[in-house]
């Protein structure tokens, strides 16, 4: 069932967004199986399954604002407005890295470890992916994306922060990126949907989007499942 919010969006908008929570749905299934998840909502998560949890996430969060820059730089003069959107959204999220930083040497890691940690498997293909699609003329597609991507924060961050804190016994300094994007990515939301409510959704676009956010919805549960796999 759409929000009120969601219901104020034009039809075109509303029948895409009906579809990619359906893929939302199907993606958070998804998670459930995953077994790092699985042991965090389970209970039996550890300090060391959260330290590889951080070690796989800064390349990916480190390679997002590349592939969202990249993505600005890829929309012509019609498109300028969403231009201008996508490279604030790139100027806020540049340096969320450093709390990933933060987080990982709270739990005693080393910073160097971290900063030097490789892309695992999962990571390597969703990156690859996001960047080829950031260079295609005008890519609307990624707000399939940002859907999901965002969606994490939206909807999982600040329960997997409260979670990772209680099970392991940590202070809220050990957490600050998942309890930063729990906090901040409605914001986030709210202009994924305002773009969705502009002309830069059609009945053209808007089957890329949902293409877009299946396939991003694979590769990022692909790489939770291949952690530690570089």
């Amino acid at each position: 069932m759409l929000s009120e919010r969601e219901l104020q969006l034009n039809g075109t908008a509303q029948d895409l967004l009906r579809r990619l929570l359906l893929v939302w749905l199907e993606f958070e299934r998804h998670l459930g199986r995953i077994p790092i998840i699985r042991r965090l909502e389970q209970g039996s998560f550890t300090l060391n399954d959260y330290n590889g949890l951080l070690l796989t996430l800064r390349p990916q969060v480190v390679e997002g604002s590349r592939w969202i820059t990249r993505a600005a730089s890829s929309f012509d003069a019609d498109h300028c407005e969403l231009r201008s959107t996508v490279i604030r959204h790139a100027t806020d999220e540049h340096r969320d890295y450093k709390m990933l930083e933060s987080d990982f040497v709270a739990i005693g890691g080393d910073i160097d470890e971290i900063r030097g940690a490789a892309r695992n498997i999962g990571t390597d293909a969703l990156c690859g992916y996001l960047m080829n699609q950031a260079s295609q003329p005008n890519p609307v597609d990624l707000l399939g994306a940002m859907f999901i991507i965002e969606g994490l924060g939206n909807k999982m961050a600040t329960r997997w922060a409260g979670r990772i804190r209680e099970l392991l016994r940590l202070q809220d300094n050990a957490t600050t990126f998942l309890s930063y994007h729990g906090e901040n990515d409605s914001t986030h939301f709210e202009k994924l949907y305002n773009i969705l409510d502009s002309d830069a959704v059609s009945e053209v676009t808007a089957p890329r989007i949902l293409r877009t956010a299946r396939v991003v919805a694979r590769l990022y549960a692909l790489q939770l499942e291949e952690l530690g796999n570089v």
